[in-house]
């Protein structure tokens, strides 16, 4: 007789798991945040601080749309994401590292605001990147 082994999984990372339905929820906010900043920045002018030195010379209208195009991706990523397709974890990853960037150039008009968003940012890549989808049954 015969034994069949089942190939070895590794075990559930529960943190992952989580921390993508997390992240999932994270985009969704970030994303709206983004829209709300880059409304913001469209229709008032004066909300944030001019900065006449900076090397980036995009006027704060430019920044507004650019945040307010990348807040509408965001948010459908982010509804992708918690409805489990793997469409929207590539296009997040994709997304949030040049929303990462975007809110790097963004520094000097809100630097904390700016700066939190970073680090939001790098655990949503972290969470996309770690999570696997594969069904984990109990062997």
């Amino acid at each position: 007789m015969t034994q069949q082994t089942q190939p070895v999984r590794p075990e559930h990372n529960g943190l992952a798991e989580g921390g993508a339905v997390f992240a999932g929820v994270l985009m969704v906010v970030n994303g709206i945040l983004h829209i709300f900043q880059g409304i913001s920045a469209i229709a008032l002018d004066d909300v944030y601080a001019r900065i006449n030195a900076y090397v980036y010379k995009i006027d704060l209208t430019g920044w507004g749309w650019i945040l307010l195009v990348a807040g509408v991706i965001v948010v459908a990523a982010g509804i992708g994401v918690l409805m489990g397709a793997v469409w929207a974890r590539v296009v997040g990853i994709v997304i949030i590292s040049l929303g990462l960037i975007l809110q790097f150039l963004f520094l000097p008009y809100a630097p904390v605001w700016s700066l939190i968003i970073i680090a939001i940012d790098f655990f949503i890549i972290w969470a996309l990147a770690t999570w696997d989808t594969e069904d984990r049954t109990a062997v």
